[in-house]
């Protein structure tokens, strides 16, 4: 089977969405792969700050992104584990400063080209449902199935704090809502690659709705043949 006759679901959107359980969840229900294309710039930010390298060097941000190894490491009904130069970083890549970290490094267009290849890597047999946020109109524009998951920011920062909580770690509301704000901002107006829909992208707002129902959505929208 050729590359590109791997199908491939995207699950674009803004940071705390629920894009990132949604597409495990249908990878899962689908026994295809998941790509957490935005995991991969948290690893990038990880290394980059494990050698030093600072936000403002995009040449060596760049070099960095290219010789990183990262690896997702899954189990059923479980988050992926994740490995960074053959470091377990998951915790570390899930913090709230990788994210603000991934973000600038989203906005640095040879980042983003050092990463292309390796996205792309991802797509191989039976399928690929990939999350992010330029994965329908960037690294895969060929993909039949597309999606846009959103929420309103209020929501978004609901969900984290509850998360964050249940973690025990301690957060304010109102500085999350700051930062979702700010990073939406950001991903919206970046030169390279802003955060929006696909032009064939199905839109999906799940402000008050149940994970299970954004999940039937989408495997709904799907050819029946896809499903195990």
């Amino acid at each position: 089977m050729s590359e590109h006759a791997v199908p491939v679901v995207t699950i674009d959107g803004p940071a705390g969405a629920g894009k990132g359980t949604v597409s495990r969840l249908v990878a899962q229900a689908l026994g295809w792969g998941y790509l957490d294309s935005g995991a991969l710039y948290r690893a990038v930010g990880i290394a980059a700050s494990w050698e030093g390298i600072g936000l403002d060097e995009p040449e060596n941000l760049a070099a960095c992104a290219a010789r990183t190894d990262i690896k997702f490491v899954t189990q059923q009904h479980e988050e992926p584990k994740i490995f960074v130069n053959e470091k377990e970083a998951t915790a570390e890549i899930r913090s709230e400063l990788a994210g603000s970290m991934a973000s600038a490094l989203a906005a640095q267009p040879l980042v983003r080209q050092a990463l292309v290849a390796l996205q792309r890597g991802f797509r191989q047999p039976p399928g690929l449902v990939a999350d992010g946020r330029d994965m329908g109109t960037v690294i895969f524009p060929d993909a039949p199935y597309k999606f846009f998951l959103t929420a309103s920011p209020l929501e978004r920062a609901q969900r984290r704090y509850k998360q964050l909580m249940e973690k025990g770690v301690s957060v304010k509301l109102d500085a999350l809502l700051h930062e979702i704000v700010a990073r939406d901002e950001r991903d919206a107006n970046r030169a390279v690659a802003p955060l929006k829909p696909a032009d064939d992208a199905i839109v999906i707002d799940s402000t008050s709705m149940p994970i299970d129902a954004v999940i039937g959505q989408v495997l709904s929208a799907l050819p029946p043949r896809f499903r195990r």
